[in-house]
Parts: C-alpha cells; sequence; structure tokens
C-alpha cells in the first residue's frame, strides 16, 4: 500500500540501480552522460517547473527557489503553469528549460503521467530531475523524488479524524464520515488516501465509522483540479443525499483548501461545525484560522522552506559531481522505476499543539498567539 505500484519493475529497478551503483542509503543516477557525472559549473541555470499558483504553498516554493538557488549561486529559471490549467504549457516550459542549457530540473508535476517526452529529452542532454512533491510516473528517467512522507500525510490525517471524532461529536461511536480524496491527475492524492484509509479501514470494518454514502473507493472520493468548488459541489450532494436528518460527525479532507469548502457546505446545511472533525493539509492561513476559532479540526504542517532547503541541498550535491542523498529507495515506484528519494517528515496540528508548531514561522505564531 505504501507504493505507488503502477506495474512491477523489480527486475528492471535493481539492473539500474545495480548499474548506476546505488548503495541503500544513495540516490541513484538514471539518465546522465558520464559527463554529467562528474558535476557541472557552480553558475549553471536550474530549471524549475511548478504546477500553479492555486495553493499557497506552490506560490511560496517559487519564491523561495528563486533566492535560494540564487544565494546558492545558481541561476534559477522558476515558471508556473498557467492558470488555465494546461498540461501542455508545463510541457513546452520543461523542453524550453533543457534547450536552454539548464543542468537540473526541478518538477512539481500538473500532471504526472504527461511528461514522458520532455524527461526522455532531458534525459538524452544529461539533464538531471528531480520530482518536487508529486512523483513522476511512467518515465525511467526521474533521477530523484523530495517530498515529505505522504502515506504518513495520510496516516496522520486518519489518526486526526478519529481523535477529533471522540472530543467533539458529543456522542460515542458508531460516527458518520465522508471521504474526499485529491485530484485523480496527482500522485500524491492516492498515497494521501490510501495513508488515511490504513488508519480509517478497520473502524470501516468493525462498525465504528459509517460511511453512508458508500463511497469509500478513492475514484469515488476524487476532487478534480484540487478545486474547493468541486469539493463543495460534492459535499452539498453527500449532505442532501445521506444527511437531511442525521449528523454528519466528521470528513477526511485531504488538504486545507477542500477543508474549507466542505465547512462552508456544512455550515450551509445548518449543521453545527463544531460538532464535526474535518482535517486537513498545508497549513494554509486561512485554515489555521479557522482551526484556532473551533472550526476545522487539523492540519498536516509541511514545512515548504525545509523541502525547496532539501532540494537545493541535492542540487548542490549534484554540481559537485556526487550521488544526491536520500533516505528512502523502496516506496516510489512509478511504474518504470524505484525512484530514490528524501523523505520529510510532516507533523499533525491541532488547536492544542499549533503553538509549538508553528514556533519557527512567525506569521502562523501571530495567527494563534492572537487567538489564544
Amino acid at each position: 500500500m505504501k507504493k505507488i505500484a503502477l506495474a512491477t519493475v523489480a527486475v528492471a529497478a535493481a539492473a539500474a540501480l545495480a548499474l548506476t551503483g546505488c548503495s541503500s542509503d544513495r540516490g541513484a543516477s538514471t539518465g546522465g552522460s558520464s559527463e554529467a557525472a562528474k558535476g557541472f559549473a557552480a553558475d549553471s541555470t536550474i530549471g524549475v517547473a511548478l504546477p500553479d499558483k492555486t495553493s499557497e504553498n506552490w506560490v511560496l516554493a517559487g519564491s523561495l527557489f528563486e533566492d535560494g538557488l540564487k544565494d546558492a549561486g545558481f541561476k534559477g529559471d522558476v515558471q508556473y503553469a498557467p492558470a488555465s490549467n494546461t498540461v501542455a504549457e508545463q510541457q513546452n516550459q520543461i523542453s524550453a528549460m533543457v534547450t536552454n542549457g539548464a543542468k537540473v530540473i526541478v518538477i512539481g508535476a500538473k500532471d504526472g503521467k504527461q511528461l514522458g517526452t520532455q524527461l526522455q529529452q532531458a534525459a538524452d542532454a544529461g539533464v538531471k530531475i528531480i520530482a518536487y512533491d508529486r512523483l513522476i510516473e511512467n518515465t525511467p528517467n526521474v533521477d530523484y523524488y523530495v517530498a515529505f512522507d505522504n502515506f504518513k500525510v495520510g496516516q496522520l490525517q486518519g489518526q486526526a479524524l478519529l481523535e477529533g471524532l471522540e472530543k467533539r461529536s458529543g456522542h460515542a461511536a458508531p460516527w458518520n464520515i465522508e471521504l474526499f480524496s485529491g485530484s485523480p491527475d496527482d500522485a500524491n492524492a492516492a498515497v494521501f488516501f490510501n495513508g488515511a484509509m490504513d488508519v480509517l479501514q478497520p473502524k470501516i470494518d468493525d462498525g465504528t465509522l459509517v460511511v453512508k454514502s458508500g463511497q469509500t473507493e478513492v475514484a469515488q472520493t476524487a476532487t478534480q483540479g484540487w478545486k474547493a468548488e468541486n469539493a463543495q459541489s460534492r459535499m452539498d450532494s453527500l449532505l442532501t443525499s445521506n444527511y437531511s436528518s442525521d449528523a454528519i460527525d466528521g470528513v477526511l479532507s485531504p488538504n486545507d483548501t477542500l477543508a474549507r469548502a466542505i465547512i462552508t457546505s456544512t455550515k450551509q446545511a445548518g449543521k453545527d461545525i463544531s460538532k464535526v472533525t474535518v482535517t486537513g493539509q498545508d497549513s494554509e492561513v486561512e485554515s489555521v484560522k479557522s482551526i484556532m476559532a473551533g472550526e476545522q479540526y487539523s492540519t498536516i504542517n509541511k514545512d515548504t522552506t525545509l523541502l525547496v532547503e532539501q532540494t537545493i541541498k541535492m542540487i548542490g550535491e549534484l554540481q559537485k559531481g556526487d550521488e544526491a542523498e536520500v533516505n528512502d529507495t523502496e516506496q516510489y515506484d512509478n511504474g518504470e522505476k524505484v525512484v530514490p528519494a528524501y523523505l520529510l517528515a510532516p507533523v499533525i496540528v491541532t488547536k492544542d499543539n499549533a503553538a509549538e508548531a508553528y514556533k519557527n514561522n512567525p506569521n502562523l505564531l501571530d495567527i494563534v498567539n492572537a487567538a489564544s
């Protein structure tokens, strides 16, 4: 369950690792030439292709990459795909980065299943590819993956949902819940959901939790494009169909943007949101405010600053001709290979521990202190 297992490629992956001399705790090289293995100039161009500006974290990541790459001595080429949400534009951006001589391209994929042609172009040119936050699938030409441990994120969300139900619902089990997952074109969406279901499914099976809609599969719970309006529309339908006279006790929401849409729908349906447990992820400002106000129950803190810093550290290692450090060589099967990964640890945040969780984030800490 911890793998994104799209195909069985154990033999191919083992061969690839053997060819690159990868040890159990070092990353694998995938397509670069021997010349590329020697490193590259310290002032080289580094491409960063990010999916959009619909999330606070993507906007912050772009800014941090621009500053961090400059401070490290590189020439950063940071680009976002347009608001029109077209995969083709990101494909064109990546191709242009290769043509313009980028030595490493960091990709937060708009659709991780549709970049095979561009990554083959990059491999042919000896360009290293780091998948950032979202795994790129169905291609051998991904050198590294850097992210928070997304299966663990899901497990923490499931744990938070159970804890919140006990604290907020006002009654003993069974509890009525509904499940939401992210966009089907984002490989992380299934990982988050599977992590949560690792915790929740046993409780569904023993009757502690009741999903009145019966929608318990990732395809049934998906939210196309991670769009708030899609989550709100689905929540409206779920409430109308299943909860006109019954209580809704909790909702598994995969991120903060969707959590706030789910909360809006629940309040508009006349439900007491203080008794409904809604999870989230990303520590978005408005959701931290909502948590402190007693509406959203939890979020997951994935410090974007730490993720960008780790990515730039990996680029620095590649620049020197070294393998980039990784700490996982087993979990992330993209359908063509097991991608060597560096995973950071996520932290669950509720009202009770928000001050501690955000002690190094002045903006969020100010929100917490103002509400205390």
